[in-house]
Order: C-alpha cells, then sequence, then structure tokens
C-alpha cells in the first residue's frame, strides 16, 4: 500500500485549479435536472462516480450524446452500470451513460450483431473510432433500470478519455442546470482517542454535542484529551430540487487556524474507489449503518483526494495550551456549516475502558500473514487490511472462523480447504461459501486433488458446501402446444438456489437467440423476431447450468402464424 503525503499551499479549494470547459456539453436528458446521487456520494464499498440523473420514476426517457464523437465502448452486464454506452469526444473526455433500457439506432443494431456472434448476453464491445460516430444530440438509447440500479435513473458520468480518471460533472458547467441555495447539513461529530489516548475520560469514541450558534454555526462541547486524537463527522449535502441527501463536496479542518486536513470530491481513480472503507469509521457503519467521515489518517493510505499535514489530521493536545479547531463543510455553490471544537490538555483517568480485546492473533497490515489450524488455513497478503488489528481466527465444526465483517478487507485474501471425505464423483460439486446462518454464498473455487482454494475479500465463517441441486426453469405462461402469434415476447424465471447460476442459453429450432437477463427479477426474456421463426411449428429449448456444473434443461413446442 503506497502513500506520499501532501502538503498544503493554499487554503481554500485547492483543487479547482484544473479548468474544464463549460459551454462545451449539453445535459444528457431533456428534461430538468435533479439528481439522486451526486459525485462522490458515500456507497458501498466505493465512491460514486457520477450523477445519478432522475426520470421521474419511469423507464424510456430519450438519452441524447452530450457532444460530438464517437462510440468507443459498449458494455452489457446484469450488474453495475446494466447496459452502458461510452463516448468519446475529440477534447479529450469520455462520457458513460448507464442503467439504460435500450440502445438505440446503429448502436442497437451493432449491439444485437454482437450478442448473436458471441452467443451471450453479457458483452463488451470496444468498436474503432469511425464505426459508430455520434453528433451532439444524437438520441443514443432509453433511459432504463438495468444493473445494479435500485429504481428508474440515469447514471452519468464524464472521464478524462487517456486517464480514465472519474471527474466530477459539476465542473463542465452543469452547476448552471441545478440551484442549490441549501448548506451541508452536519449531523453528528464524533472525536477518536488514538494510541492509548483518553479523551473526555473515555477510551472510546465519543459523540459530541453541537449547539448553533446566533450566526449560524456550530460550537461543539468541549474536548479534554490526553495523547493522540482525531475526529470524524456524519455529514450530507441537498440541493433546491432534488431533495435527496447526497454526498458533501469540500470538507477542511483547521487547527490554531491552520489546515491541517481536506479532501474534494473533484477526480480520482477507480484503483481508489475501495478506499472508502478507510475513509469512513467501517465499524461503526457495520453496525449502525452510520457512514462517518474520518478526518485523520491512523494509517496513511493512497486517496488522492485527500490533502493532509505530516500529522494526517492527527492533534496531539499539549500541557497548558488550549487549542481551536474548525470543521468547514462545504459545496460546490459556496454553502458551508462550520463547527468549532475547543481542546485542552487532561490528565484525569479514564471511567470508560477500551473495548475488551478478545482476539490473540495480531495481524500486522503491511506484513504477509498466513494462519493454519488442522485442515483448512487463510492467507493474507502484505496490504490486505488497513490497519494493524487483533484477528479471532479458529477451525471448528468443519468451518474455518475468520473474524468478522466490521474489518474490512482492500484486497483478496486466500482461503485454502483439505477434504478426502467425499468421493471423487462429487468434489466438483464441492465450493468454499461464507456460510451465514444456514445459507451460503458462492465463491470462485479451484480444486486440486482434495485441496479447494477460493479468492475472498469479507472476512466471516467459510467451509465447503455441496452443491448437488440443479438449478430452476419456471414458464410466466405456459405455451405448450398453442399457437401464440400475438405474443410478442416470452419470459422464464431461472434460479439456483446454491452455487447460482453461471450460464443461460436459449435454442429456438437449433439455432442460439438472444434472451436478456434482469438479476434482480431472475427473469429472462426473448423478443420474438419473425426472421428466426418458422411458420407454424417451433420448438423452444432453454438450458441452465450453475457454478458447479448442474444443469437443467425446458424445451416446450409451440405455433406461431407470420400472415399479418
Amino acid at each position: 500500500m503506497k502513500f506520499s503525503v501532501f502538503t498544503f499551499l493554499i487554503c481554500n479549494f485547492i483543487f479547482a485549479q484544473t479548468q474544464y470547459p463549460k459551454d462545451y456539453f449539453r445535459p444528457p436528458l431533456d428534461i430538468p435536472m435533479q439528481l439522486s446521487g451526486n459525485f462522490g456520494e458515500l456507497r458501498p464499498n466505493h465512491f460514486h462516480a457520477g450523477f445519478d440523473l432522475k426520470t421521474n420514476q419511469h423507464e424510456g426517457l430519450n438519452v441524447y450524446a452530450i457532444a460530438d464523437g464517437y462510440v468507443s465502448r459498449i458494455k452489457i452486464s446484469t450488474f453495475g452500470n446494466g447496459k452502458a454506452i461510452y463516448i468519446t469526444h475529440p477534447n479529450g473526455f469520455t462520457s458513460v451513460y448507464g442503467h439504460l433500457q435500450t440502445t438505440i439506432g446503429t448502436i442497437q443494431e451493432y449491439v444485437k450483431n454482437t450478442h448473436y456472434k458471441e452467443h451471450a448476453y453479457e458483452i463488451e464491445m470496444f468498436p474503432k473510432p469511425g464505426e459508430l460516430p455520434i453528433t451532439k444530440g444524437q438520441l443514443i438509447a432509453l433511459s432504463g433500470n438495468t444493473g445494479s440500479s435500485e429504481g428508474p435513473h440515469l447514471h452519468f458520468e464524464i472521464r478524462d478519455t487517456k486517464t480514465e480518471f472519474v471527474i466530477n460533472p459539476i465542473f463542465f458547467g452543469f452547476d448552471k442546470n441545478i440551484k442549490d441555495t441549501k448548506k451541508p447539513t452536519l449531523s453528528s461529530l464524533y472525536v477518536y482517542p488514538l494510541e492509548n489516548a483518553t479523551v473526555n475520560q473515555s477510551k472510546q469514541p465519543l459523540l459530541l454535542n453541537m449547539t448553533l450558534q446566533k450566526d449560524g454555526t456550530y460550537l461543539a462541547g468541549k474536548v479534554k484529551a490526553n495523547g493522540k486524537i482525531g475526529f470524524g463527522i456524519n455529514a450530507v449535502d441537498t440541493d433546491d430540487v432534488s431533495f435527496n441527501k447526497n454526498g458533501v463536496f469540500n470538507v477542511s479542518t483547521f487547527l490554531n487556524g491552520n489546515q491541517n486536513y481536506n479532501y474534494q470530491f473533484n477526480t480520482y481513480s477507480f484503483d481508489e474507489m475501495r478506499y472508502i472503507n478507510a475513509f469512513t469509521d467501517y465499524y461503526k457503519y457495520k453496525k449502525s449503518g452510520q457512514r462517518i467521515q474520518k478526518l485523520f489518517m491512523k494509517t496513511p493510505f493512497a486517496l488522492s483526494i485527500i490533502k493532509t499535514d505530516s500529522l494526517r489530521g492527527i492533534i496531539k493536545p499539549e500541557p497548558n495550551l488550549a487549542s481551536t479547531y474548525r470543521i468547514e463543510v462545504s459545496d460546490y455553490y459556496g454553502n458551508s456549516n462550520t463547527v468549532t471544537v475547543t481542546i485542552e490538555y487532561d490528565t484525569a483517568a479514564p471511567v470508560v475502558k477500551e473495548e475488551p480485546v478478545t482476539s490473540k492473533y495480531l495481524v500486522k497490515y503491511n506484513k504477509d500473514t498466513n494462519f493454519e489450524k488442522d485442515n483448512m488455513s487463510v492467507f493474507f497478503p502484505a496490504g490486505t487490511f488497513y490497519d494493524d488489528f487483533n484477528l479471532n481466527f479458529d477451525v471448528k465444526n468443519n468451518l474455518i472462523y475468520i473474524h468478522d465483517d466490521k474489518v474490512p478487507a482492500h484486497s483478496n485474501f486466500t482461503i485454502t480447504i483439505k477434504d478426502s471425505s467425499y468421493p471423487e464423483a462429487l468434489r466438483d460439486k464441492l465450493f468454499i461459501g461464507k456460510i451465514s446462518g444456514k445459507s451460503s454464498s458462492y465463491n470462485g473455487t479451484i480444486r486440486k486433488g482434495d485441496v479447494f482454494t477460493a479468492k475472498a475479500k469479507v472476512l466471516g465463517q467459510y467451509g465447503l458446501v455441496l452443491d448437488t441441486i440443479k438449478p430452476t426453469i419456471t414458464i410466466a405462461k405456459p405455451i405448450q402446444d398453442k399457437w401464440i402469434s400475438d405474443v410478442k415476447k416470452i419470459e422464464f424465471t431461472i434460479n439456483d438456489a446454491s452455487s447460482g447460476i453461471k450460464s443461460y442459453n436459449g435454442y429456438l429450432n437449433g439455432n442460439w437467440i438472444l434472451f436478456e437477463y434482469e438479476n434482480k427479477t431472475r427473469k429472462i426474456t426473448h423478443v420474438f423476431d419473425d426472421a428466426l421463426l418458422n411458420e407454424g411449428a417451433n420448438d423452444l429449448k432453454i438450458e441452465v447450468v450453475d457454478n458447479v456444473g448442474n444443469s437443467t434443461i425446458f424445451e416446450t413446442h409451440f405455433f406461431r402464424s407470420q400472415q399479418k
């Protein structure tokens, strides 16, 4: 885990030196711009990479190219951005449009041809510059709800074409499309005792009271501390029209008037996304759902939006010297909220002790670590974690217990299980699963003889899971031996209760046909194309395979007339 310490050259909005074109791009929708999510908003395991634009809670709105260019990438996925188009523009930027219902025109023909060429629904294409040219304002797609979307909207990004860093779209003149006179909301302030420190006679993090002042700022309760401390805030931002609780744009902290910590959501790489789990108090998030943004680095981590002094935002009170600590939270429009804290040195004995440590294995974040017991082991490469911590590890009842999910892992660790108790015929039906109660989740597993290995990113309980149950295929409306000349599409539900679905394929009269898959409903849908149908009798076959090779075949026979 590499890191370099940054120092401040100027205090306010130190990132705002890069100039972006303000009038080059048009909005991607032709309705008023409203945000359901903004750039940098805190999401599970990542920072949000663009704008989520409301589509009036409907699918099917026209999506337009924001400028001239060419389609440089198209990705069709069941997760993430779902159906997404990437347009490269001649000014050095690339725009991204995600969760689409469908692409349009020549783009759709290109996509359909690729589906049938590769015999797959999930595809990724990289057209050459001359293949799919685009003009500003051209209709390219209809908005939708595909992928990991939790409701109809358009996900919209702007990236630097060369570096692929995502850039806050607000910098490109879209600020004029959003009215915002509301200052961010600072709902809670925490103080953290670090390295055996004591704060207000507590060795555990404390929630501080904040009192609203006449000038609109806040004054926090006094902090008396002995040893190093840090602060954290829970803050959100809203605008005048969207009313969604979005992420804050800029946070700066000052100790006795000198800026000692700052972050601004301007631009970052996808490689940095998972650092959100070090940027926030992950333990509190897993326990309570609160996303406390830490204003210090206990252990350095390479998140480029953070600029800090040599102490990384950590404060050590000195005897006979009171300090003033100030936090400023602001949005792009300059609306801001401020809280001030007085910090004093204190030698009073702690009343609230540290949480008892029951774990007996110390893991160093910057060293390789391996734990092994009986026939199971786990290996953590250096850099798997953000901080040193005490790990619970055990093997019992054919399970390997690797702490719990309140400690985040930044990268993969390796679980190995040796088990010769299963007959050879069943070993290919085994996988290493994360066990939660009576349920399990699949991890890609490699077998060599009786040794099973899998990569994982979440701590918890793991064990070998046997899956001999075939996937299920259910038709929404049976069509066996029926005439369905007026039916436009056919729909099935596919499911696998254990290892999960690896692949599915549909065949019409022996020829592969496209079924689109929606992971949220587990439904596959085929829209009938007269060119692929026989006049009269037709045979349909669907095959679904799970992650350990169990397969199910569904076959039906129907009639259809092409005569209008």
